[in-house]
């Protein structure tokens, strides 16, 4: 089990997902930013193994505009070398890693045109990991989409869609059931007709979900995997109190993780924190699993 956390480090003062607006785009501002994002992203990565925490979220931003057609810079050329540093040092340590489009990308929307940017948005994000030579364990997960007033054709758009996309980006796409619309068990349904990979979101499944309990459900989605997708992924995260249902906590909730990881006790996976202090709670998380046989980590210098 790899415990980490998703694409910002709050204790570090740099950002891994700096960018600007669009009227003021040039070719020298996106490649300084990009120049910056890398040189953090990097820091960020030695900070996680230095404190054992192994498992990343690689921003979205890390390339600004880099899917939209006024960026005509060949980003990966130009930054071939610190890709290849970046995805050398990842593998040494033997970090994983995935990114998580934003929730715009909707392959199964009615919309041609909402269709056709979220294409290219998953081939940029497709091009981040190989640029990093990243194995195909390395995983770009997104929702199944919209209901669009029929579950079941909209299902069936995302599985016909998903069969029309470039062969680098099926090899890295995953799944995750969400806490409105589409189940642990729509999610399996759509495996079935694609051999997509399902992420287990243990926090929608609280909120949404078809009677299964966690363990039951955690065997389930671990069965979509095979050995070129690695371990099972799951994010977790519990509910901040007196907000709204489905809002993320805003640390970790010591006692809600330690019964999550008594009933999750049958098999092993990865796991991605969606808390919103990041490393804090993941450092929390990595040290209540210590005495888990199934917690992966690397001796923490300067903890």
């Amino acid at each position: 089990m790899k415990i980490g956390y998703p694409c910002i480090n709050r204790i570090l003062g740099c950002k891994a997902n700096s960018t600007f607006r669009l009227a003021s785009y040039s070719e020298d501002r996106l490649l300084q930013t990009v120049e910056a994002n890398l040189d953090c992203l990097e820091r960020i990565l030695h900070y996680n193994i230095r404190h054992g925490l192994l498992f990343f979220r690689i921003t979205s931003d890390l390339v600004p505009f880099a899917s939209h057609l006024v960026c005509n810079v060949d980003w990966r050329g130009a930054f071939a070398r610190r890709f290849a540093q970046i995805g050398a040092l990842v593998q040494s340590h033997g970090l994983r890693i995935s990114m998580h489009p934003d929730q715009f990308v909707l392959i199964n929307a009615l919309d041609s045109r909402i269709v056709q940017s979220s294409v290219c948005e998953l081939e940029y994000h497709a091009q981040v990991l190989d640029a990093l030579g990243l194995d195909t364990t390395a995983k770009i997960q997104i929702h199944v989409g919209g209901v669009y007033g029929n579950k079941q054709a909209s299902m069936q758009r995302f599985v016909s869609r998903f069969q029309d996309l470039d062969a680098a980006v099926r090899r890295r796409l995953v799944i995750e059931n969400d806490d409105r619309s589409y189940t642990l068990r729509d999610c399996l349904q759509v495996h079935e007709a694609t051999g997509i990979p399902v992420l287990f979101d243990s926090f929608h499944h609280e909120i949404n979900h078809a009677g299964e309990g966690l363990a039951k459900a955690l065997h389930a989605a671990r069965a979509t995997w095979s050995a070129q997708d690695g371990l099972l992924m799951v994010d977790y995260s519990s509910q901040k109190a007196g907000a709204r249902p489905g809002t993320h906590a805003s640390s970790l909730d010591k006692d809600h993780f330690a019964k999550f990881l008594g009933t999750a006790s049958e098999g092993d996976f990865d796991l991605m924190l969606e808390i919103k202090d990041k490393e804090r709670s993941a450092l929390s998380a990595a040290r209540l699993a210590s005495l888990d046989i199934r917690y992966h980590s690397v001796p923490a210098v300067g903890r």
